[in-house]
């Protein structure tokens, strides 16, 4: 089976069109290889068939459209990725009790299976001791698989290797033994978390903020220029003054795709006020 160039850009189309991923040029073996699979298990005789099929209306075709997406992106994420950016909310949630906040609201806008807003939970517990106020957090993601994943809350030995003994222990209860052993989120960091489907190319969103810090990481790396300044642009609207953006640290947001200057750290950016 060949895909040719025309098949190719349809699927390129569709993927930008949906979910803003711009795949660019020289993908087309990338794109043969991962998609020969999804054919194969389908039991299909050529990519225009699979095309047509992620290309209609109906539950079938949305949830194979997501099988697509993910096929086509990494969702690669663990427990405390990137550290510096929780030590730096951890000093930012630390000057808000000295403020006497008493709510506080915070977006995991690209969740992944989890890791990530579990994270930002932790660090936050750790951080406010004490803390008798109410904070929520809010974790999306596009693909509702991976979002069943990450309310269930349960982790591999593997996948816990990033997080602290002690706050396993004080987080998440353990069932099993080995290999087999499976983590799971307690209700003290489930409850602070709603999970919920949001694409992000589709400014503007539902949410009416404010909020006090946004983690959007690793994700804008799949978009073109004009998908991240209509998305960046969203965040200044959605933070709070005062509030704090993180994006990846491969993910440079040069050339005036950012209004937000600079918080002093490797991108995390504040809005002023």
């Amino acid at each position: 089976m060949d895909l040719d160039k025309k098949t190719y850009d349809a699927f390129a189309k569709l993927l930008y069109d949906r979910c803003g991923i711009a795949l660019g040029d020289q993908k087309e073996a990338l794109m043969s290889a991962r998609v020969g699979k999804r054919l194969r298990a389908l039991g299909l005789n050529n990519y225009k068939e699979y095309l047509d099929i992620i290309s209609a209306t109906g539950p079938q075709s949305d949830t194979e459209f997501t099988e697509f997406m993910n096929v086509m992106t990494t969702n690669t994420t663990s427990f405390f990725r990137e550290k510096d950016h929780f030590d730096f909310m951890s000093a930012a949630v630390q000057n808000m009790m000295e403020e006497g906040r008493n709510k506080v609201r915070i977006w995991c806008a690209a969740s992944s299976s989890g890791e990530e807003p579990y994270t930002l939970a932790m660090t936050f517990l750790e951080s406010a001791q004490g803390f008798r106020g109410d904070c929520r957090i809010l974790a999306t993601d596009i693909d509702i698989n991976i979002l069943t994943q990450a309310r269930a809350g349960e982790y591999s030995e593997q996948k816990m290797q990033g997080v602290p003994p002690q706050l396993r222990q004080k987080y998440f209860t353990a069932a099993g033994a080995g290999k087999d052993r499976i983590y799971k989120a307690g209700p003290t960091l489930a409850n602070m978390i709603t999970f919920s489907r949001l694409n992000l190319a589709k400014p503007p969103f539902p949410m009416k903020g404010p909020f006090d810090i946004i983690f959007c990481r690793n994700v804008m790396i799949y978009f073109d220029n004009l998908v991240r300044k209509n998305l960046m642009a969203e965040f200044e609207r959605l933070l709070r003054p005062g509030g704090y953006l993180m994006v990846g640290h491969s993910e440079s947001m040069a050339g005036g795709l950012c209004n937000l200057p600079s918080a002093g750290r490797p991108s995390v950016y504040v809005k002023p006020g």
